[in-house]
């Protein structure tokens, strides 16, 4: 009988907070394995997520470019053609190298990476067992320490199941070969905008259903409309505080009913495609949990304390299994901050400085709270807003939708929340996140000299308006 290796932390799941969490155990002298089931490192965010929707996105929107914008720069193209084939295949390359450079990250620090499926067999003597069961065989290790990073799966709906062809999800949308006719999107949240936006720019008719009367639901509601008529300048249809009740084959077509909230009334729309984007749910299932006496909420979420360990002593949980927005950056500052505590070290996220952002074109991005939450709070407030309209560099860029709005406490001036609409507005946002993370003010932004010309004026201007000292609009 072979001998069971031991380990200072054993992290089953290798997405963003299970490498990240791996590779800063491993900096901080940890004996350390990772168990991931995929093929690949990475998680949902490299390899069908974040990563390869950027990558389409990106190169839908230079051909929108191209074909929409280009002329008014002096430059003519002549037969202009895309190739779905090739923008699939720069995807996947781009996916190989970031789920090979975790490969290599992890053997650069002696990070143990284990295949197959973990699974929490006990809890005795300060130590836990983990089964690894992989497609070669099953073998046993032993953890001071475990950290659950198991990620999320897609979210189905029982009246309109996956078929993989017809009705898709999120991972097979990625893949296919052709641009959809008429393309049905069951959901109007981030991933349903993302996905109806490539395939919008490449010529589809994009129709998105929506249960509430919104569009990206958890945003400031003054900014979801903002883009929510950008995006309808650009062909989207909406259907808001409408209830999807299935799809059924047509021929070649698929006829997907919804009814009207409002008035009750229902609808057919034909379409050669069905995107269900109606979220997540945590992946908990098979984990040993019940075993070492941990629970999940109804959501399938775990409950953990305030160093991100579980009932179980020694197993901490992370991520999108755990309360809190399902986005990929939450989860590395979470992995990261779990084994620095495990270190003895005061690990720390502050959850009123996570970064939100649509990858659409405009972008949305959102820092801290929104003003609807600010007024529920019951605190008073002030806005300042600024236009992309009246920004230089905007205007060279010939992108002049959106705007930028800023929250500040009508005491203190601290930085409540930031919501832009605009170009780039992921990037510019992080100016803002800095300054909420180190309770800053609107004052220390508008005080702060900004290039110009640059997008990030808009920031600096809307800061100045919170106070009506705005120069430029």
């Amino acid at each position: 009988m072979s001998e069971i290796t031991t380990y200072d932390l054993v992290i089953i799941g290798a997405g963003p907070a299970g490498y990240t969490g791996a590779i800063r155990a491993a900096q901080l002298g940890m004996k350390t394995a990772c168990i991931e089931k995929g093929k690949t490192l990475g998680g949902t965010c490299l390899n069908v997520g974040c990563i390869p929707s950027k990558a389409l996105l990106e190169s839908s929107e230079h051909y929108h470019q191209a074909k929409n914008k280009f002329s008014k720069h002096g430059i003519v193209i002549g037969d202009l053609k895309f190739d779905v084939a090739t923008m699939i295949k720069r995807k996947d390359g781009i996916v190989r190298q970031l789920t090979g450079g975790i490969a290599g990250l992890f053997r650069k620090h002696g990070v143990t990476h284990l295949t197959g499926h973990g699974k929490i067999l006990s809890s005795e003597g300060g130590f836990k067992t983990i089964e690894v069961k992989g497609k070669t065989g099953t073998q046993t290790i032993r953890a001071k320490n475990v950290m659950l990073a198991t990620g999320s799966q897609v979210a189905t709906l029982p009246f309109l199941p996956l078929d993989g062809k017809k009705v898709v999800s999120s991972t097979e949308i990625l893949d296919i070969q052709s641009v959809p006719k008429h393309l049905v999107v069951i959901g109007g949240g981030v991933i349903g905008l993302e996905m109806g936006s490539v395939w919008a720019r490449l010529g589809a008719k994009v129709t998105v259903i929506e249960f509430q009367n919104r569009i990206v639901p958890g945003a400031d509601l003054q900014m979801g409309e903002e883009l929510r008529k950008c995006l309808v300048k650009q062909g989207f249809e909406f259907k808001l505080s409408h209830k999807c009740l299935g799809a059924k084959p047509a021929g070649e077509w698929m006829v997907v009913e919804a009814e009207d909230m409002t008035s009750g009334q229902k609808i057919n729309l034909e379409c050669d495609l069905v995107l269900v984007s109606t979220g997540r749910k945590p992946y908990t299932e098979n984990l040993g949990l019940e075993t070492v006496g941990i629970t999940t909420d109804k959501g399938g979420r775990v409950g953990i304390n305030e160093h991100f360990e579980t009932s179980c002593p020694g197993v901490y949980a992370v991520g999108d299994i755990v309360d809190g927005p399902m986005l990929a950056h939450k989860a590395e500052e979470e992995g990261v901050a779990a084994v620095e505590i495990m270190a003895g070290l005061p690990g720390h996220v502050n959850y009123e400085a996570i970064p939100n952002i649509v990858y659409t074109w405009p972008e949305l991005a959102s820092v801290g709270y929104t003003e609807e939450e600010v007024k529920a709070s019951g605190t008073a407030y002030k806005v300042g807003t600024f236009p992309f309209l009246a920004n230089a560099r905007a205007k060279t860029m010939d992108e002049s939708e959106g705007f930028v709005k800023i929250i500040a406490d009508a005491k203190s001036d601290r930085v409540l929340g930031a919501h832009i609409v605009g170009p780039r507005a992921s990037d510019i946002l992080a100016e803002v996140t800095s300054v909420i993370e180190f309770r800053g003010s609107t004052e220390d932004i508008a005080r702060t000299c900004h290039a110009h010309p640059t997008l990030s004026e808009t920031v600096k201007e809307a800061a100045l308006a919170v106070d009506k000292m705005q120069r430029n609009f």
